[in-house]
C-alpha cells in the first residue's frame, strides 16, 4: 500500500454554454487503466503500465503547477486531438461538438 487515501485527478467536460450553470452536465473522460469506476474490473498489463494513467496517479499527489503537462492534456482534449483521444478509454464527446 502506498497511501491510506485514494486521491485522483478527474478530467471532465461540458457542452453547456455556461459551465457555471448548476444545470450544466459534466461528462468524464475515462482512462484505459487509471483507477476510476469502482465497479470496473481492474486493468492488468504487467509488467508494463499505460504511461498516461501512471502519470495521472502521481499527479493526484501534487498540484497542477508541478504537473504542467495536465494543462496541455486538457487543451488537447478540448481540441479533440485524435492522437490524444486515442490514449483515453472513452471520449464522452465523440460525434458531438467539442466541450
Amino acid at each position: 500500500s502506498i497511501t491510506k487515501e485514494r486521491t485522483e485527478v478527474v478530467l471532465q467536460g461540458t457542452s453547456s454554454l455556461d459551465p457555471n450553470d448548476p444545470a450544466a452536465v459534466w461528462e468524464e473522460y475515462d482512462f484505459k487503466c487509471k483507477p476510476g469506476d469502482l465497479k470496473r474490473r481492474p486493468c492488468f498489463i504487467t509488467p508494463y503500465h499505460y504511461r498516461l494513467d501512471w502519470l495521472m496517479w502521481f499527479a493526484a499527489f501534487q498540484t497542477y503547477e508541478q504537473n504542467e503537462w495536465i494543462i496541455h492534456l486538457a487543451g488537447k482534449l478540448l481540441a479533440q486531438e485524435e492522437e490524444t483521444l486515442s490514449l483515453m478509454a472513452t471520449n464522452p464527446f465523440a460525434g458531438r461538438a467539442p466541450p
